[in-house]
């Protein structure tokens, strides 16, 4: 029967289509030739064609033989790939990593870090979760994820562990038609109050009734970072967004950096951490992912 058929038949055979004959594979496997004679004919039985052409002096590889020996080697290669993955996942490696980040983290710095991921786990499966202040949280808290990247939110539960990863630059902005583009910078603190602010809303219950950043009475809650982009852009308010996101922005002149002189460098700079349960702490491969996601700075 086909499905009968072994990994030593397969790699039998693959050692003598490579050493031209039967005795050196016996030798590369450390077996006596009459056990690969009678390991190939086995199999050749059981996949019903002939795989070496045995009427010369040498065997040789029949066109049927000829045709599965690439088969045969990528059979060997997932079982040894089978095996690997087998002696991580009991040492401990997690089946798979679902993490959730902040949308606030450097795309630049996340993309490198999972592209990395997949080079050095290439049989881990990666899911990531974009959320923002406390819908970071809420898949650490209910187990949904292995761990959170998270920075907009200033609050963190009892029982959440953190690791500091790298500093977040803000920068508050309007679109250059905006009225607040016009003043001058010691004049934009006194008018932030006048205009509407646009703030990312927490789709969690974390911090529900709280508000943090909010300068204006004057707010409109959007869904997704997005959103606030292209709101800012459209000069329907100003708001604060990560530097990386809107720098080719400011530097073509479709948003201008409004200098908001009672906002100091320490409360421009916001800090992302890893954060997980902490009785459930990440495995080998989310460790990893942590500490490349430091990699930025």
């Amino acid at each position: 029967m086909l499905d009968a058929f072994s990994s030593d038949q397969i790699r039998t055979f693959i050692a003598a289509a490579e050493e031209g004959s039967f005795s050196a594979a016996g030798r590369r496997l450390g077996r006596a030739q009459s056990v690969v004679s009678q390991t190939l004919a086995n199999l050749e039985g059981q996949l019903g064609v002939l795989l070496f052409d045995r009427s010369g002096r040498s065997p040789v590889l029949t066109p049927a033989g000829a045709a599965l020996i690439p088969r045969a080697r990528e059979i060997v290669g997932a079982m040894g790939s089978f095996k690997a993955q087998a002696r991580a996942l009991a040492g401990g490696l997690e089946p798979e990593l679902s993490v959730a980040v902040d949308v606030m983290f450097p795309i630049t710095t996340l993309t490198d870090a999972v592209s990395a991921f997949h080079t050095e786990f290439p049989d881990t499966p990666l899911r990531l979760y974009v959320e923002a202040l406390g819908a970071v949280l809420m898949p650490i808290l209910d187990r949904r994820c292995s761990f959170g990247v998270m920075g907009s939110l200033p609050v963190v539960p009892p029982g959440i562990g953190v690791e500091r990863l790298l500093e977040v630059e803000m920068v508050v902005v309007a679109s250059p038609h905006h009225p607040l583009a016009a003043l001058d910078s010691g004049d934009v603190d006194a008018a932030l109050s006048a205009h509407i602010q646009l703030i990312l809303t927490d789709r969690s219950s974390l911090t529900e009734g709280r508000e943090f950043g909010v300068l204006s009475p004057r707010v409109w809650r959007l869904a997704d970072l997005g959103a606030k982009h292209a709101f800012l852009k459209a000069g329907l308010g100003w708001g604060a967004m990560p530097l990386d996101v809107v720098r080719q922005d400011i530097n073509d002149g479709s948003l201008v950096e409004l200098e908001v002189l009672s906002l100091g460098r320490a409360q421009r700079m916001m800090s992302m951490f890893a954060a997980w349960r902490d009785d459930a702490p990440p495995g080998p491969a989310g460790k990893w992912f942590v500490e490349r996601l430091k990699v930025a700075e």
